[in-house]
């Protein structure tokens, strides 16, 4: 798997997943700063879990705002 160095600026979703992977890193007791000074593996194992964290959490945001949406439309 390969490490995304940055997001593009203009993806309207980056933002939120940068937090997400913040917030997961913060729950494994670390932060974005010191994944530089860890083993690779160790590294890359944390950024996986970290991405598919943030990957699930989004779907499940986009999800509920779908969700929402439609009981709008059919008020």
């Amino acid at each position: 798997m390969q490490q995304r160095a940055e997001m593009p600026i203009d993806d309207p979703h980056a933002s939120l997943e940068r937090r997400l992977i913040d917030e997961y890193l913060a729950r494994q007791g670390r932060s974005r700063a010191e994944l530089a000074s860890l083993p690779e593996d160790v590294r890359l194992k944390l950024l996986r879990d970290a991405e598919m964290y943030a990957a699930g959490r989004m779907a499940e945001i986009e999800a509920r705002a779908h969700y929402v949406e439609d009981l709008h439309q059919h008020e």
